[in-house]
């Protein structure tokens, strides 16, 4: 892709004042969303990526729309993953409800400001080392292995990371909530308040879940345009999908075992990548495999719906029928109580027992 710079400029800077618009309704008025509300505003990105998609596809080519459509429906469903790390964080830290929009909204900026600066840097590696595809897609597959081993959601804790921990030691800090303030000023000295610290738990936790969300989409595009925009439209969505699927969330039962299999495919698409295009001299003499095929992204980008859909009517038909043998359950056991108060009843008043 030839984007010039002013269209990074532009793109970049629409982006930005969407932001801004959604800071600026959010800091007059703090409030929980309605279901409607968060339903609207979610369906306004998502057409917004559609149409961005339409756009790559009518001003580069239908190739780079699928690389596209692909990169964003894999940030997305691995941000649907973090939702379950951003819930414990409010949980843990017990932020207020009518806050909750305010810390998602800006722990998301700093997250995007984090991933663009990681999507450069990813971006320098892969062009000047053609063999860090071998990297990325050997750590893809070993995440995909804790996942299925359900190594990454048996922990129903939050643990701050170091980086908050040195801030607490650091800075002084109230444990006081002063609505979105972030630092406030008690006995002539300005302390941090918990808003603070939860918005750094927000977007350095979502950095973390950027090591393996930044090689899985570089595995399906090498542009760091299409990188860069597919995450950014991942991202501002999250806000309002965490209080729209809040509850749905505990009934996505296989989402860890949907997302393992997402990311050793694509693992194994960067590993096929790299062994097409390979350098290593221990490895071939140095030859790249002519005869090894590699994965068109018409194919990955079914793939990629393939296992989400399956992922998610399966979760949902399990919990369906675990909610149907649940409710059964109790009602024969309140039979089973009820039948036997009936006849201890009985016996007690029978005149013959004595």
């Amino acid at each position: 892709m030839n984007v010039p710079a002013w269209g990074w400029y532009l793109t970049i800077g629409l982006m930005a004042i969407a932001l801004a618009i959604d800071v600026f309704i959010i800091a007059r008025r703090p409030h929980v969303p309605s279901m409607a509300e968060a339903g609207r505003a979610l369906a306004f990105y998502v057409g917004l990526a559609v149409l961005f998609g339409l756009f790559v596809w009518w001003q580069y080519g239908g190739q780079y729309a699928g690389e596209f459509y692909a990169g964003w429906l894999t940030e997305y469903s691995l941000s649907v993953d973090n939702l379950f790390v951003f819930i414990l964080i409010m949980s843990s830290f017990r932020v207020p409800a009518k806050l909750q929009q305010s810390a998602l909204l800006i722990g998301i900026i700093i997250a995007i400001v984090l991933r663009g600066i990681f999507i450069a840097l990813g971006a320098v590696v892969i062009n000047a080392y053609s063999w860090v595809f071998y990297l990325f897609g050997a750590f893809l597959i070993y995440t995909a292995i804790k996942l299925a081993r359900g190594g990454e959601s048996d922990d129903d804790e939050y643990h701050e990371n170091r980086f908050l921990l040195f801030i607490e030691r650091r800075f002084p800090a109230t444990k006081e909530w002063h609505g979105t303030h972030l630092t406030v000023v008690q006995r002539g000295k300005r302390v941090v308040t918990p808003m603070l610290i939860v918005i750094l738990a927000l977007g350095t936790t979502d950095l973390l879940f950027a090591l393996d969300s930044i090689p899985a989409i570089y595995g399906l595009t090498k542009e760091p345009y299409l990188v860069l925009t597919a995450n950014i439209f991942a991202l501002m969505g999250l806000r309002q999908l965490y209080f729209l699927i809040g509850g749905l969330l505990k009934r996505l039962v296989y989402l860890s075992i949907g997302l393992a299999v997402l990311l050793g495919f694509i693992g194994v698409k960067l590993i096929l990548h790299a062994l097409h295009e390979n350098s290593l001299p221990f490895i071939n003499n140095g030859q790249p495999f002519d005869n090894i095929p590699e994965i068109p992204i018409l194919v990955s980008l079914g793939m990629i719906v393939l296992i989400l859909g399956v992922t998610t009517v399966a979760s949902l038909w399990k919990t369906r029928r675990d909610g149907r043998r649940e409710a059964a359950s109790v009602a024969a056991t309140a039979e089973s109580s009820g039948r036997t108060g009936v006849n201890e009843a009985t016996e007690t008043t029978d005149p013959t027992a004595s």
